[in-house]
């Protein structure tokens, strides 16, 4: 009795997964037509091809809408520090400025980033990265201090959470003022040079202490 139960949950879940997924690749794709600004609820639905009230039951609110999408960003932009680390076995420098590297290309890229720093102020979107970005700061961070862990630089999960939380900070700011388009590489120079240190010390401390 409880593996059918079981099936059904697991397929309930996934289904919620994939309608979320559909609604906010449907909102990515209508922000590279139009601003924010003149993005409706409505408009989200019938790009997903499912009903206004879908959209309301799943995300409540224009805000609850936002907030999701950015919190994808958020786990897109941990992604990208993930890839980095594993294609830099060993090189601590090299996978952040990699990772910071792609981060910044891919949020010039994003059309709600775009839209955030075009056309006329959002206060709503402004209060996600601001007042309203704790969220996105402890999801960005509980991932990154997993990669810092379990990956090959495997720091200690105290020093892995401080240095989690100040690279998640550190590039939410970046989200508010970007660097120039031509001046990414060295943006991702100066953010690994700073960091790659305590990431450093916490590996060699790391090392000690197991001997």
């Amino acid at each position: 009795m409880s593996a059918p139960a079981q099936s059904s949950s697991s397929f309930a879940v996934a289904s919620k997964q994939l309608l979320r997924t559909t609604l906010l690749d449907g909102l990515r794709t209508l922000l590279r037509e139009k601003d924010w600004a003149r993005v409706t609820m409505a408009d989200v639905a019938r790009q997903a091809g499912v009903s206004r009230q879908t959209v309301y039951n799943e995300f409540a609110s224009r805000a609850g809408l936002s907030q999701a999408y950015a919190l994808r960003l958020a786990d897109e932009f941990t992604g990208e520090i993930g890839a980095a680390v594993a294609a830099n076995v060993g090189d601590v420098t090299g996978a952040l400025r990699s990772g910071f590297a792609r981060f910044l290309a891919s949020a010039a890229d994003d059309p709600m980033i775009q839209s955030l720093l075009s056309g006329e102020a959002k206060p709503d979107l402004l209060k996600l990265i601001t007042t309203d970005a704790a969220p996105i700061i402890a999801a960005a961070s509980d991932r990154l201090e997993v990669i810092l862990v379990e990956s090959w630089i495997a720091i200690d999960a105290e020093t892995a959470g401080r240095i989690a939380r100040m690279i998640a900070r550190t590039a939410l700011s970046y989200v508010a003022m970007p660097p120039a388009p031509d001046a990414d590489s060295d943006v991702a120079d100066d953010l690994a040079s700073v960091l790659a240190p305590a990431v450093i010390a916490a590996r060699a401390s790391e090392r000690d202490g197991a001997s």
